[in-house]
Formats: structure tokens, C-alpha cells, sequence
């Protein structure tokens, strides 16, 4: 909150937009599960895959956010896909409050794990800039701050989420929880999903068949919210994100579908 002349409270918006596409990037990313197992085949996703989000706050389209798999990549002599997450502030917050964050990550295209990420943030005057390059053979991550040793296959937030969709969700039952790892500035983060079952969901982009999880932050995490977040996913195997929601103090923020292209196979949990 801020201050008016009148001495009352006032909401700056600008600043929970800013918030919220951090919650956004933990809430979209955090969806996956450190395991040993290799995914020899997958058919979530491909390079040329882009979709596109409003990030609203009540009616306001406050900012943008994309992700993108642009081509692929060799990174430590592995082949990968290159996958960006860009998130933008509208021309209308530009005035109150620009942000222009970027993230990227060089994902296995057989284990779907990472071999290099990299953040970049730009949020008014705020700046910080990150990156590892994870050595999957030899398990140490290699960043600004020096070495660190690290599981097998550990994920960064954003490969994360690639793995999650690669997921089978068709045996879960409502409540059931999955154990996450992310690594992050030398620590890795336990992350628990909660699986909520499903539901329809209509967007921008269309009418959808969904798939419900919620991230549940655990303490000394990489993120946490003040907020309850819950995440739709496409209940088909392309799992791509539909919509996402936050709450907070002051109301509801979500992210919403609002164009995809390039996708690997037909979006089969879309309805007429």
C-alpha cells in the first residue's frame, strides 16, 4: 500500500504487477519431480511452440508473458532445446512501473533436464542478472557464485515445468502430492504439487478440458506467496498452461491463455 496526500491507502498496482509475474514464473515452473528417470520419448512439446498470456489484475491487462521453444541448441556437447520465458509490462504500466524480465533455459531433449539457465531482470530500477550451467555427468552447478554439488537430473525453475508436462497425471487421485527439487543461488528448494483434479476452462484462446495442481510453498523455498496458487493445465498430452491464479490481500490476479501456435500434435482437450 502507499500513502495519498489525504493520508488514506492507496493499491500499487504496478508494484503487485511485478510481484505477481514473480509468482507467476514459481507458480507456472514449479510443476515437476527430481526422479532418476530418463524420458526417452515425449510429446508435449517441440521446437516452434509459442504461447502467449495476459497477466491481468481484476480487469486490468496489467502485463504480457510468452514462452517459447525457438530452435535447438548444443550446450556441454548436449543437444537441447533452447526455451525463453519473456514477461513485459503494458505501455499503460510502463509509465508507473516497466518490467522486462527474461529467462532461459537449455533443456536435454532425451532427459529433459537442464544443462544451463539463465535470468534476467529488469524491474524499474531493480536489476539482477543469473546463470548456471548444470554438469548433469559430474553433478556440480556452475555459477557467478562458484560450484555447488547437485543432485542427479536437478532442474532449474523453468525446465521444471517442461518436465511436468511430460507427466501422466490420468492415475492421480485428488490431493495426492508430488516431491520437487529446484536449484536456485546455490540451494536446492524442496516444492510440493498438489493434484485437484479437473475442470473446464474458458480463456481467450478457447474452451478447454483441464487439469488442476497447486504448488505448495514450503518454507525457506526459492518463492513464496501470501497467496493460495493454483494452476489449469490442457488434460491431453500437450499440458500446456491455460490459466493461472494467485490471491492476495487486495483480490485475484491471473494469467490467461491467449494465443498458441507450433504445437507438437493436436490440442485434443480443446472443445468446440
Amino acid at each position: 500500500m502507499d500513502i495519498n496526500r489525504n493520508g488514506t491507502e492507496t493499491v500499487n498496482t504496478a508494484r503487485i504487477t511485478s510481484i505477481f509475474m514473480r509468482i507467476m514464473l514459481m507458480a507456472v515452473f514449479a510443476a515437476a519431480t527430481l526422479s532418476a528417470q530418463r524420458v526417452e520419448s515425449q510429446r508435449a512439446f517441440g521446437v516452434g511452440e509459442r504461447l502467449l498470456f495476459d497477466v491481468n489484475f481484476g480487469f486490468i491487462t496489467a502485463g504480457y508473458a510468452e514462452m517459447v521453444i525457438p530452435k535447438l541448441d548444443t550446450v556441454m556437447g548436449n543437444t537441447t532445446y533452447q526455451v525463453q520465458f519473456n514477461v513485459r509490462s503494458t505501455p499503460t504500466f510502463d509509465m508507473f512501473f516497466e518490467v522486462r524480465d527474461q529467462y532461459e533455459t537449455y533443456l536435454d531433449t532425451a532427459g529433459i533436464y537442464p544443462w544451463r539457465f539463465e535470468q534476467h531482470i529488469r524491474e524499474g530500477k531493480f536489476k539482477r542478472d543469473y546463470s548456471a550451467y548444470f554438469d548433469q555427468k559430474n553433478h556440480v552447478a556452475r555459477t557467478p557464485d562458484g560450484e555447488f554439488p547437485i543432485p542427479p537430473y536437478v532442474h532449474d525453475i523453468m525446465s521444471a515445468f517442461y518436465y511436468a508436462r511430460t507427466l501422466d497425471y490420468t492415475g492421480f487421485k485428488v490431493g495426492q502430492r508430488v516431491k520437487l527439487t529446484n536449484f536456485f543461488k546455490g540451494k536446492s528448494n524442496p516444492l510440493e504439487i498438489k493434484y485437484l483434479g479437473t475442470q473446464k476452462v474458458t480463456v481467450d484462446a478457447g474452451t478447454f478440458r483441464c487439469i488442476i495442481i497447486e504448488p505448495m510453498v514450503k518454507e525457506g523455498g526459492l518463492f513464496k506467496s501470501e497467496g493460495r496458487i493454483l494452476i489449469w493445465m490442457t488434460d491431453d498430452e500437450r499440458r500446456i498452461p491455460v490459466k493461472v491464479n494467485t490471491k492476495v490481500i487486495i483480490g485475484s490476479i491471473d494469467a490467461e491463455l491467449k494465443e498458441y501456435s507450433g504445437l507438437n500434435g493436436p490440442l485434443k482437450a480443446k472443445l468446440p
